[in-house]
């Protein structure tokens, strides 16, 4: 296992290298500070030339979270797909993995490792990101979150999702192929989703399957609306609950023990796959 860490930290000095990360966190920085200048917007607005209340106020800048962090949402998925992409692709289009395994390494400790190293890498910058941009909230509007904890756990566990099923690609296919199809399967999964409330609001049993597939094929939307349900005032999962479904930035309720089991599953079964299928790839 020593190897595996080995590889984890080398990847983490590769992503930080790279100029792609150094242009993420200088565009997160930007983002945050220019949301941040419209939230302190939020409580000077005017309702029929009325100001805002305090609650009201409150109520806008939820709304205008929610938003704010489906992009964040976005953007961290594409961050993952291009990151973990070249993880193993690269290694083995530049012979890099040849000269790697020529060595005492099994396949299975740089695989494992340089999933451990985008794991941390992604969790680190979703929670500083995040932390950073409920903060800024915070402060401007007073607005607080019900469980701004469990958002940011959701929202970690969908990147790691995203990224594990990238990786497992890039045994197989080119770098820009395994991210173009991982960042369409994460949009078709969020479509999946929409249509799934849909079909709970028109009572379409077959429509509203289509949400439930979806998120047991691919975990991400179903993490992104748990992210969403923790990031919501109680008052919109209650009129989501009450219109017996919810839009593409509303939950009515949060997941359930057995899909987060069913996550926790499809975790392994995914890194095990990618696992077997890089010891049956040559190098």
């Amino acid at each position: 296992m020593s190897a595996t860490w080995v590889i984890a930290r080398l990847t983490v000095r590769e992503l930080v290298r790279r100029r792609l990360v150094l242009a993420l966190v200088l565009l997160t920085a930007v983002v945050i500070g220019l949301t941040g200048w419209g939230f302190a917007r939020v409580p000077g607005l005017h309702d029929h030339g009325q100001p805002l209340t305090a609650g009201e106020a409150r109520t806008v800048a939820a709304e205008l979270l929610l938003l704010v962090m489906f992009m964040f949402s976005f953007v961290l998925a594409l961050t993952c797909a291009f990151l973990a992409a070249p993880a193993i692709a690269q290694d083995l289009e530049s012979g890099v993995a040849l000269a790697l395994l020529a060595r005492p390494l099994r396949r299975a400790e740089l695989l494992l490792g340089r999933w451990l190293g985008l794991v941390a890498s992604a969790v680190v910058y979703t929670v500083l990101a995040s932390t950073a941009e409920l903060l800024v909230v915070a402060l401007t509007t007073g607005y607080v979150p019900r469980q701004p904890l469990q958002a940011e756990a959701a929202l970690c566990v969908e990147g790691v999702c995203l990224l594990t099923l990238v990786l497992g690609l890039s045994t197989r296919l080119a770098t820009v192929t395994g991210a173009v199809v991982a960042v369409i399967a994460f949009g078709a999964t969020w479509m999946g989703g929409v249509a799934g409330a849909f079909g709970q609001v028109f009572n379409n049993a077959p429509i509203r399957d289509v949400g439930t597939v979806t998120h047991l094929l691919l975990p991400t939307d179903g993490m992104w609306r748990a992210a969403t349900f923790s990031l919501e005032p109680a008052v919109f999962a209650s009129q989501a609950a009450q219109h017996a479904g919810a839009g593409a930035f509303q939950s009515a309720s949060g997941p359930t023990v057995a899909y987060l089991a069913w996550v926790a599953a499809w975790l392994v079964v995914v890194l095990a796959a990618a696992l077997w299928s890089f010891q049956r790839r040559e190098a």
